[in-house]
């Protein structure tokens, strides 16, 4: 096992990492108070070739593989999360199932643009009623001569309504009418919801039918963008369909896997920076006639979360290797995003209590990083769900 990085990946880390720091760490306080969208940041990282780092040269995207990619999202993270979140659902939940199952005529319509960040693109999978369970999808979608027509609702959509959203692949239910009424009482069961026929269907932004409502209040993530989408009547030819008829619901698993591997990263990144807030918080703040970071309990605290940040570092790269190297994955980007999310959210309250009441106060990285954290034990599949993929996996 090689735990060295190449000369490539340790360049795109630095780099990354500098960006956090001279761009995004001192706007990010103001961009969370105000909830306003990072336009400019975005960019920026389209700028940087960031946007699309796994996609092929072609597509103006960075031809690289996923584990630099993860290593972005977890430098991006360990400054700001909202940006961190906007790009990462971008590439692995956007752009990644157009890559995957587009046509070629698909590929080069919205590779390019995507690639270079001057247009976002979402995923639009979990509604009101399929979160969880997320075969038991109600939106519907009917061939009307050369157009699909579709009707359902999306929730918790990340980049779907800013300025520069492009468009959102959604899942929807493509068999008819009869077939749908007859799969109804089967689909309490995991195998009979891959008899539903789900297909994925790209949906421009722009196009009559299709409504992106408000804005979520959140927790947290409250400079990136995330809403319900409407569809009513919605149109688009039948030539948007992504990939086959009937291979939505294993298509957009395949996806799920993947996109944990970047949430892990998140995590990974996200406790890192709640350290280093921590550690350099520690140094500074003297009590007792010396630094905080002189006493056991202080010592303690850092020492557990830097050992653990490590091991689950490396255990989210290896999920990547794994992904990288055609091999199966999911079980690894299982444990990874199960563990990081728990990592993450524990990392920001140590963090917070090492700052004491400054670690309650808003001008302190660590209270946003705080907030940022709990999603990421429910985003992309909740803890539980985790733990049921791992549990399968193990042959449970």
């Amino acid at each position: 096992m090689n735990f060295e990085l190449t000369d490539t990946q340790r360049l795109l880390r630095d780099t990354v990492r500098e960006f956090a720091r001279a761009e995004v760490a001192p706007v990010a306080e103001q961009l969370d108070r105000t909830k306003s969208f990072p336009y400019e940041l975005v960019g920026k990282l389209g700028e940087l070739g960031l946007m699309g780092i796994p996609f092929p040269e072609r597509y103006g995207g960075g031809g690289a593989d996923t584990l630099s990619y993860a290593l972005c999202v977890e430098e991006l993270a360990r400054v700001d999360s909202s940006v961190c979140i906007t790009l990462a659902a971008h590439t692995s939940l956007g752009t990644m199932p157009i890559y995957l199952w587009g046509s070629d005529a698909q590929k080069d319509e919205w590779l390019p643009t995507l690639c270079a960040g001057e247009r976002l693109a979402a995923f639009g999978l979990t509604e009101p009623e399929a979160g969880s369970d997320a075969g038991a999808t109600r939106t519907r979608a009917r061939l009307d001569e050369a157009e699909w027509v579709i009707d359902g609702a999306k929730q918790f959509i990340t980049n779907a309504g800013t300025e520069i959203s492009g468009c959102v692949t959604i899942t929807a239910l493509t068999d008819s009418a009869e077939e749908q009424g007859a799969s109804t009482a089967a689909r309490l069961g995991s195998a009979s919801q891959g008899r539903r026929e789900i297909s994925n269907i790209l949906v421009p932004n722009g196009t009559p039918g299709y409504e992106p409502g408000e804005p979520y209040r959140k927790m947290g993530w409250n400079a990136s963008d995330t809403r319900p989408l409407a569809f009513a009547d919605c149109r688009v030819p039948e030539a948007n369909l992504l990939g086959r008829r009937g291979d939505g619901f294993k298509n957009f698993l395949h996806i799920l896997d993947g996109g944990r591997i970047g949430v892990a990263a998140m995590g990974v990144g996200l406790a890192q920076g709640a350290l280093d807030e921590a550690i350099a918080y520690a140094k500074e703040r003297r009590a007792f006639g010396r630094p905080i970071s002189k006493f056991q309990a202080i010592q303690a605290k850092i020492a557990d979360l830097s050992a653990q940040i490590e091991a689950a570092r490396l255990l989210t790269h290896r999920a990547a290797l794994e992904k990288d190297a055609g091999e199966s994955f999911t079980l690894t980007a299982a444990q990874a995003k199960l563990i990081t999310g728990r990592l993450a959210v524990r990392a920001t309250e140590e963090a917070v209590q090492i700052h004491g009441g400054y670690g309650y106060i808003e001008e302190y990285p660590v209270c946003r990083f705080y907030r940022d954290a709990k999603i990421l034990t429910i985003g992309e599949g909740t803890d539980e769900i985790q733990q049921m993929v791992i549990a399968r996996a193990l042959g449970c």
